[in-house]
């Protein structure tokens, strides 16, 4: 499957975001913002995402860089619409890229739309790109300090996923400070303990996000 690439626009508009949520309600597609460092396992996780629901949804994938196509291309192999958003630099993806980008779906057959933002802890949170969830992504071995250094990411997010949940004891991962240290800044926050390439944990997640779609849809 061939791999569109297009290049952020960098304008904001202020309404873009709540026209891109009435849009994306009246075609009932449940959107996500997959938000978290470079090598935390972004793309992993929502390639098994995709494998453990797409018995039921239809999928597609906004996946954001700075430059290249490798996630974007990895995402097309299992037969999922995908467009490369470019950002040239840029650390966070613009809600007005996002409303440029959706005439190259179907979004009439798209139940869930997946967006990886780039690669950071920081720059991405600030900017709402019209999903309804947020999910931030954290892999063990970046440590469990994160959360106080980077507060603003979890403070936002709907759900935190601890990734590569399997290497806890080799790099000694405090579950219980993060936890805390989560909830300190956003009660509401869902805390999910994965295992990406394996699916293990992957039920809870599932529920989170079905819950969501019944819940915002039905």
């Amino acid at each position: 499957m061939e791999v569109k690439v297009v290049r952020q626009i960098l304008e904001w508009n202020d309404n873009c975001h709540n026209e891109l949520v009435k849009e994306f309600d009246k075609k009932r597609t449940l959107v996500l913002n997959i938000m978290g460092s470079p090598g935390a396992g972004k793309t992993t996780f929502i390639k098994m995402l995709i494998e453990k629901l797409k018995h039921k949804y239809s999928f597609a994938v906004i996946e954001g860089d700075v430059a290249g196509t490798i996630d974007a291309e990895a995402i097309a192999n299992m037969g999922v619409p995908v467009v490369q958003l470019n950002t040239d630099g840029a650390c966070h993806i613009e809600a007005m890229s996002i409303k440029n980008i959706i005439p190259e779906f179907d979004l009439d057959k798209t139940d869930i739309l997946i967006v990886e933002n780039i690669g950071n802890l920081v720059c991405p949170a600030e900017f709402d790109i019209g999903e309804h969830l947020k999910i931030a992504i954290l892999s063990i071995p970046e440590g469990d300090d994160k959360v106080e250094k980077y507060p603003l990411l979890f403070s936002r997010s709907d759900a935190l996923v601890l990734t590569k949940h399997d290497l806890k004891a080799v790099f000694g991962f405090d579950d219980e400070r993060v936890t805390r240290e989560c909830k300190k800044l956003n009660e509401s926050l869902e805390i999910y303990k994965v295992n990406s390439r394996e699916g293990i944990g992957f039920e809870h997640v599932v529920s989170f996000i079905e819950n969501n779609i019944k819940t915002k849809f039905n």
